[in-house]
């Protein structure tokens, strides 16, 4: 007993150092050191995921203060993570929806639907590759010529990896458990979104739900315990999905409530009974749903103020608002009430959809209050855009830096976006990974370019063999790979002299010795 208590108190002191050491002093927990040290085992435990995950901190930093961007791509396969590395990446990203269709026992598309260790088990298969590959060179270079070495490139086949851990897959203890298995895999960053379990409809490009802000923020408290408890140096990175959200699963957390949606028509049946009776009448829901949002005049409860004010009593109104950051509904009520004549109609519970989802506005502001929100408990952020309107990305990354201007930030770029429409000229799209990291986003990542890309290349490949057959094999494959000298697939990447080490070392005892 004496022991155990000594072992306790050595541990409180060891995670208390810890934490105010350069790599953990930015952080902030909801929880004692006491509380960490009671939760670990008896005998200490160690995880590559701490030299990887301060590895991958320096590199991010060094970025930073360069404002160079760190560019990555999505991979799943321990070939394409090699050759990554010979190639000079500095990072590996482990997309959950790439995992979802390429790795999952039952494919499907990104909506998050596939077993909480999809991700984790993609990472652990990746970093045992890559602690192959980094011994099989060492091997290699060691057995070589002093005039040879001189020669040789040395690749850094432990890349930093950077996981998706989606939404957690669960409660508090799901998130935990998930985060347990990104440390012992290997995992250098992980980062979890605020977006609602089972309602992630990406497939349809509408219906985009965040949870509210306190459950995002017991989310990341999870993830963060479990690093603790474990001892690990992973990073935690917030990944904000408001920007593009419609609903909100709840209105609990009256941090939300500004941005919540309801009918200022009140003479309107509810969205549901709307969307009922479209099926019901074998007509299209969409259209029945955006005619039933333009008759109940939707909008949030501050727009529905200046809707029914005057210019001057919205002004008064404003002033009330902004003394107080987060207003509830019931004070914003409050304060329409005060300063407004006219009576103002809100009600957010009929235009509730059928799973129960609120109507939710996206803005920049929200983006910000969040990734502000969790900034103590992560180690960098990820404010998620589809589109990329540069405007809203320098206020969300202004506002951001004016908080901590010491972070680092992510950035993912879709396989779709048409830059053109938007107004990117070829030169602004040359520039923009640029000047987004002057803006401190470093990270950035092209998710799914192990579907988008691999699927493109092997599917122009397939189409010439089949008409070309070997000829073709040769000239576009067979000859560029040995005459560039890179060896794609031949023994020296298969490691065959790490086997014949083993085997040398294995055979060096002659059966003779036993005559």
């Amino acid at each position: 007993m004496t022991e155990l208590i000594s072992q306790y108190e050595n541990d409180i002191a060891r995670i208390e150092a810890w934490w105010a050491s350069d790599r953990q002093k930015h952080l902030q927990r909801p929880y004692s050191s006491a509380k960490v040290a009671s939760m670990r085992n008896t005998i200490p435990l160690e995880y590559p995921s701490s030299i990887q995950g301060n590895k991958l901190w320096k590199l991010l930093n060094k970025h930073r203060e360069e404002q160079t961007p760190i560019m990555t791509f999505g991979c799943v396969d321990p070939g394409t993570a090699s050759q990554m590395s010979r190639a000079g990446m500095e990072l590996v990203y482990v997309s959950g929806g790439v995992s979802g269709l390429q790795i999952a026992p039952e494919i499907g598309r990104d909506h998050a639907d596939y077993p909480s260790d999809t991700v984790p088990r993609v990472v652990s298969h990746l970093f045992k590759s890559q602690c192959f590959h980094d011994r099989r060179q060492k091997s290699y270079f060691l057995g070589l010529s002093k005039e040879e070495q001189q020669k040789f490139q040395i690749n850094d086949y432990l890349l930093p990896m950077v996981a998706d851990g989606d939404m957690g897959f669960g409660s508090v203890t799901a998130i935990m458990k998930e985060t347990k298995m990104f440390v012992e895999a290997g995992t250098a960053m992980v980062h979890f979104d605020d977006l609602a379990i089972g309602l992630k409809k990406f497939t349809e490009k509408v219906g985009r739900t965040v949870v509210p802000f306190s459950e995002y923020l017991r989310r990341l408290t999870a993830a963060r315990f479990q690093m603790d408890v474990m001892g690990s140096e992973m990073l935690l990175m917030s990944r904000i999905d408001s920007y593009h959200a419609e609903f909100i699963t709840s209105v609990v957390d009256y941090r939300d409530h500004k941005y919540v949606k309801g009918a200022t028509n009140l003479e309107v049946g509810t969205l549901i009974h709307a969307v009922n009776k479209a099926i019901e009448a074998g007509e299209d829901v969409q259209e029945a749903r955006f005619k039933w949002l333009a008759e109940a005049k939707v909008m949030t409860f501050p727009e529905a103020v200046q809707a029914a004010a005057t210019e001057q009593e919205y002004q008064e109104f404003s002033k009330l608002m902004q003394a107080k950051q987060f207003p509830s509904l019931a004070e914003m009520k409050s304060y329409a009430s005060k300063t407004v004549a006219a009576p103002v109609n809100f009600d957010w519970e009929i235009s509730r959809s059928s799973v129960g989802q609120y109507l939710y506005k996206s803005c920049p502001q929200n983006v910000i209050e969040r990734a502000i929100a969790a900034m103590p408990l992560t180690d960098t952020t990820w404010a998620r855009m589809d589109t990329p309107i540069w405007k809203d990305i320098v206020e969300i990354h202004t506002a951001l830096r004016e908080v901590d201007p010491a972070r680092c930030f992510g950035f993912g770029f879709t396989g779709a976006f048409n830059y053109a429409g938007a107004g990117y000229s070829e030169k602004d799209v040359a520039e923009l990974p640029h000047n987004l990291a002057k803006l401190g986003i470093v990270f950035q990542t092209q998710p799914i370019f192990a579907l988008q890309g691999t699927n493109m290349f092997v599917y122009k490949f397939a189409k010439m063999f089949k008409e070309e057959g070997m000829a073709g094999y040769l000239r576009d494959i067979q000859g560029p790979s040995l005459s560039e000298k890179h060896d794609h697939g031949g023994t020296a990447w298969g490691g065959n002299y790490l086997a014949d080490q083993y085997l040398n070392i294995a055979n060096a005892m002659d059966l003779s010795m036993n005559l």
